[in-house]
């Protein structure tokens, strides 16, 4: 069993550069299947779920080769396995956007039913309604989900919830639909405009991405090939950025796109930290012991539902009592429990979470509940008194690329043991 062991007490002082957004590249190596030749994608995170899905893709019939650290070529010329692989597909979330991606090439596919971070009901019926919409069949059972099609057909498609999972689906299954497809009520997240921005460099006809209405005109074929980069990772610049807040540190975020991350830099002001931006860079510094405030989760561009316990890790050391509210998911609460073994003092209820705000945390033995939930206990581990050991390291490894080495570089305290 792997853990982090963490000395603590570290003001983070230096520059870090920001991987890949895991969320485009999971989304974006499905949408590789739709291309009929090789697609070249760089600024690739190498982390789990990338990896799980290369994974996956090769039992399909994909050809993956990794021509460098953080780039790989996917050659989908033969693909002849529309039965994805139970074992694999059960163990994250956006294994669904198989679903989208295989029907538009294949007409059909059958997947198991995503799993992921336990973050309360994640129902995929959005998805569905979406399928089914275009002129495809979807049969859940058994723990599987089969989707087919004789022929889709553009289709007006309205989100009865904002959904990024299954706006990212409806867009992949209306690529080669027939006629024009228009997605109302769609998320709007920079990796949804990712996804698009990839497929329209195949030669799709995607038009709206990053508003509430997107248009799809239908094509029959794309190119044969792409090269492609994917776009910086706004949750781990983010993490960093409330890690410099929380160590009272001084960090250079590098590689990052700022904009992306506007309600947080609002929210950091807010509390009393620091915030410089340049074109590709943020510099966020603190000297003092922040502000109370108040949170709402909400889809993009409010404030990051994958942000939320980084910042309370922030709060629980504010000055005052602050107030989350999570408007995203049920259960996203469990790493309280975690910073309460560390001394904080928070009470979770349903969607809601107060922190009564503590001079400082100590460290303690704790557990990573999801993968947003470890990032955070990492920076609780950083700043608190004393040593934190910190359990369930695949949650971390999930959605960070060498977190630890990156921590380290700032001058945090922190390495990963093996223990027997």
């Amino acid at each position: 069993m792997e853990k982090l062991v963490i000395t603590g007490g570290t003001t983070l002082t230096g520059e870090v550069s920001i991987m890949g957004a895991k969320n485009s590249a999971i989304a974006i190596l499905p949408a590789t299947l739709l291309c009929k030749g090789i697609c070249t994608l760089n600024n690739v995170p190498n982390i789990i779920d990338v990896n799980l899905s290369c994974q996956i893709l090769e039992q399909l019939g994909s050809k993956i080769t990794w021509v460098g650290p953080n780039s790989l070529t996917i050659d989908n010329t033969n693909i002849y396995n529309t039965h994805a692989p139970l074992d694999l597909t059960s163990k994250f979330r956006a294994s669904y956007y198989l679903i989208g991606a295989m029907l538009s090439r294949c007409k059909e596919i059958e997947v198991g039913l995503p799993g992921g971070c336990n973050l309360g009901a994640r129902p995929i019926d959005q998805h569905i309604k979406a399928f089914e919409a275009l002129g495809a069949t979807a049969n859940c059972s058994q723990g599987k989900i089969n989707v087919s099609t004789n022929k889709l057909i553009g289709s007006n498609i309205y989100m009865d919830v904002v959904s990024v999972g299954a706006t990212i689906n409806a867009l992949l299954a209306s690529v080669f639909a027939e006629g024009t497809t228009t997605i109302d009520n769609a998320a709007k997240e920079p990796h949804i405009v990712d996804v698009a921005n990839f497929l329209n460099a195949l030669g799709a006809d995607i038009r709206g991405a990053g508003t509430d209405l997107i248009k799809v005109n239908g094509v029959q074929e794309l190119r044969n090939s792409v090269t492609y980069s994917i776009v910086p990772d706004q949750i781990e610049a983010g993490t960093f950025m409330l890690a410099a807040i929380a160590s009272k540190g001084d960090i250079l975020i590098k590689n990052c796109i700022p904009e992306h991350l506007d309600p947080l830099t609002s929210k950091i002001l807010e509390i009393g930290g620091n915030v410089e931006i340049c074109a590709d860079t943020i510099h966020v510094w603190c000297k003092n012991r922040v502000n109370k405030t108040v949170v709402k989760t909400l889809p993009y561009p409010g404030f990051p539902t994958d942000l939320q316990p980084q910042i309370g890790v922030v709060l629980s050391m504010a000055n005052g009592t602050s107030i989350i509210n999570e408007s995203i998911w049920d259960s996203r609460f469990q790493y309280t429990a975690e910073l309460n073994k560390m001394g904080a003092n928070i009470t979770a209820q349903g969607k809601s979470a107060i922190f009564e705000g503590v001079e400082k945390l100590y460290g303690a033995p704790v557990f990573a509940t999801d993968l947003r939930a470890g990032a955070a206990l990492v920076i609780a581990g950083i700043v608190a008194e004393g040593t934190t050991e910190i359990f369930n390291l695949k949650h971390i490894d999930r959605g960070y690329e060498n977190i630890e080495k990156k921590f380290a570089s700032l001058g945090a305290k922190i390495e990963r043991v093996v223990e027997k």
